[in-house]
């Protein structure tokens, strides 16, 4: 009678290479060979630097950090004065400058794009011809042009000084060539406790927002959650501000001779890049949203009105909330473009990172590797860090399988 020959398991042979079989002996495996790799790359590349800078006289290291900067800047969020500043300090006023540009352009953005974005889709024949206009030529127009536009062809047509265009009509919000000066608040001890109540605030309207939720999950009456919440936000910090005596001053900007005195000042400069950013990067924003809300199915419209839903809530409830699960992954990598793209503010002079930090202390110190290692650091930080929160919320958003 014929025997049928089996196959032996790999795992039944013994032996050393036996391992190799297993899955999760592989996976670490190639795991610590690719660390091994890159620590490798990376000390040769550390040494090979540590080496060149030798040979060539120079000094490694970052102890220039402590040395005083020889130089001044214009716009400056920290009190920094040449000839005492270090070039640590100056280091840190770039990364404000950066992020207070990067911060207020992906609020615009944001904010505009949806809007344009909602206005492509709109019924009106007008209005969605404009939004397409506005989309298509000012994202085909590159993004160092649009800077430089904003600089040279508006912010310094602005009238001088002496003509400053009063902004809301108010005496103390000024706009001119040199920039936008507007009041500097000056705070007083017990506006802690003001401070306080919008932490207070906060914590409200999160709770308040859950149990709405869930009380509309549990009985389906909607809860004017917004209208609710903006009171909090807005009344209970006030009330407790009016009832520590009002603890705020105000330093208004007052013209003396050539310039203005007082309050603070932006430059124009700041303007310029800020607009360049926001709208240049809000064209991209809006088709991310066109693309969102047209991945979301008619039948969803079609049931939300048949509920008696108006359109805009079933916009608000039902189109938009699905709509982010697209939205939000683009919107990621577009964010962390604005940070990166806000490095093109040196070409009309404005004081962010690069300009302050990579080029004017680096002519100065000349220690080109650490100056630019340091730069590279921050914006890969930032970058991770943007990506890292909106990954989080991405989840949030997503469709859960059961």
């Amino acid at each position: 009678m014929a025997t049928i020959d089996r196959a032996t398991p790999a795992g039944e042979h013994g032996g050393f290479l036996s391992i190799f079989y297993d899955e999760r002996v592989r996976s670490v495996v190639y795991q610590l060979v690719t660390f091994g790799v890159v620590a490798w790359l990376s000390w040769y590349l550390v040494s090979n630097t540590s080496r060149n800078l030798e040979a060539r006289g120079m000094s490694a290291g970052f102890g220039f950090l402590t040395e005083v900067a020889g130089f001044d800047t214009d716009f400056s969020l920290i009190p920094y004065k040449a000839g005492e500043g270090t070039y640590g300090r100056i280091f840190i006023v770039g990364i404000l400058n950066t992020l207070l540009v990067s911060g207020l352009a992906i609020v615009i953005t944001t904010v505009l794009g949806f809007f344009v974005g909602i206005l492509r889709l709109t019924s009106n024949w007008v209005v969605a011809r404009l939004a397409a206009a506005y989309i298509e030529i000012l994202r085909n127009v590159p993004l160092l042009l649009q800077i430089v536009y904003w600089y040279a062809g508006v912010v310094l047509l602005l009238p001088r000084i002496r003509q400053s265009i009063h902004l809301l009509n108010a005496d103390s919000l000024y706009l001119n060539i040199r920039g936008l000066y507007f009041p500097s608040p000056v705070p007083h001890e017990a506006l802690w406790a003001s401070v306080i109540a919008f932490v207070v605030a906060i914590v409200a309207i999160v709770v308040l927002r859950r149990w709405a939720h869930r009380r509309q999950d549990e009985t389906g009456q909607p809860f004017p959650v917004f209208w609710v919440s903006l009171a909090i936000l807005f009344g209970l910090p006030l009330v407790v501000y009016y009832a520590s005596g009002a603890p705020l001053d105000w330093n208004l900007p007052v013209l003396k001779g050539f310039n203005f005195e007082g309050g603070w000042h932006v430059p124009p400069a700041f303007l310029a890049l800020l607009a360049a950013l926001g709208i240049y990067h809000s064209c991209y924003m809006a088709e991310m949203v066109r693309a969102g809300i047209q991945s979301v199915r008619k039948g969803q419209t079609e049931a939300a009105l048949s509920l008696g839903l108006r359109p805009n809530r079933t916009m608000q409830l039902v189109i938009i909330p699905q709509a982010m699960r697209a939205i939000v992954p683009p919107m990621i990598s577009l964010w962390m473009n604005i940070v990166k793209n806000s490095s093109l503010a040196v070409a009309i002079g404005y004081s962010d990172v690069v300009a302050l930090f990579m080029q004017t202390a680096l002519n100065q110190s000349g220690h080109a590797v650490e100056i630019v290692a340091l730069t590279m650091l921050f914006y890969a930080t930032i970058s991770l860090s943007i990506s890292g929160l909106m990954n989080i919320y991405n989840r949030r958003v997503q469709l859960r399988e059961r």
